[in-house]
This record gives structure tokens, C-alpha cells and sequence, in this order.
């Protein structure tokens, strides 16, 4: 494994939690390479296939994980997706889990034309915390912590505590 200068993060959570919008920012704020995933897909067709029921493609996780090893390899790197039990655990050294109360979730998915079983679905997902249970299982316990993503403030207060950790990380390990 090469020495890494600087961290490679994990911004995850079900759909329509801010992931993008901190993962953004963040990476302006930092300097570090921001990747969303569902971008990065769609410009290299990393698809396998199309979800009838969710009207969606369907990731090829294979050449995901292809695709971005090298980048990883090199650290400073803020990876976007809703999920993530297929990436490897050595290429992340904490993951965020945002969280959203159901409500504005709802409202969010809403605007972005979700309905019908696409909607309920990504909702219950929040209700249940399955993105964070399967962050849980995917990782090491103590890289993984939820943020709260419900208002402006909380994106400020998130953001700030990244780049501080961001900031220490680059301490340690330089």
C-alpha cells in the first residue's frame, strides 16, 4: 500500500440525505477529489443491466471498484454513493453516514420525482437505517459515524467537523 498525504472519505446515506451538496463543498473546501459515483457510471456506462421496477440502471460494481483503485490507491479522495458494503474497506479511512429525518426526506425525494414504491422504499430505508447498519457491517465500527443533514446549519456544522478531522488526519500522518 502506497503512503497516503491525505484521507479518502466515504459520504453515504439513502438517497436525497445532502451527500452531493457536502460532498461538493467539501471537496472545494479542501482540495481533495470529490466522486459521485452515480456520475462516474453514467460517463463510463459502468451498468449491468436496467431495474424495471425502480426505472434505474443497474450499477456494475465490479467496474466500479475497477475504475476508481488506482485514484484510491493515491488518498484524497471523497467518494459519493448510497451504498457501500461493495467497496473495499482498505480504501476508506471514515465513512459519514448522513441521516435525514423522514419528513424532509420525503419532501426532498418528492421534488426529485420520486413516487410510488421508489419513494416509500428509499423512506423506509432512512426509517430503518439500513445504509448505516450496512456501513456498520462493511467497516471497522469506529470509522463510522452518522451526521445529522436536515438544514443549512447542520451542512455548516458537518462540514466544519470534516474538514477539522481532515485537518488532524494530515497531522497524524504526514
Amino acid at each position: 500500500m502506497r503512503i497516503m498525504k491525505r484521507p479518502n472519505i466515504l459520504l453515504t446515506g439513502t438517497p436525497g440525505v445532502g451527500k452531493t451538496t457536502l460532498g461538493k463543498e467539501l471537496a472545494q473546501r479542501t482540495g481533495l477529489n470529490y466522486v459521485n459515483v452515480g456520475d462516474l457510471a453514467q460517463e463510463g456506462q459502468l451498468f449491468d443491466g436496467f431495474d424495471e421496477e425502480y426505472q434505474c440502471p443497474i450499477l456494475d460494481e465490479d467496474r466500479v471498484v475497477d475504475e476508481l483503485e488506482d485514484k484510491m490507491g493515491d488518498g484524497g479522495v471523497i467518494i459519493d454513493y448510497h451504498g457501500c458494503d461493495f467497496f473495499p474497506e482498505r480504501w476508506f479511512h471514515i465513512v459519514f453516514v448522513l441521516r435525514t429525518d423522514n419528513t424532509s426526506l420525503y419532501n426532498r425525494l418528492e421534488s426529485r420525482g420520486y413516487t410510488g414504491k421508489k419513494l416509500q422504499d428509499n423512506v423506509q430505508c432512512e426509517i430503518f437505517q439500513t445504509i448505516y447498519e450496512e456501513a456498520m457491517e462493511a467497516y471497522k465500527e469506529e470509522i463510522v459515524h452518522q451526521l445529522p443533514s436536515n438544514t443549512p446549519e447542520d451542512l455548516e456544522r458537518n462540514l466544519e467537523q470534516i474538514v477539522q478531522w481532515i485537518e488532524q488526519w494530515m497531522k497524524d500522518n504526514n
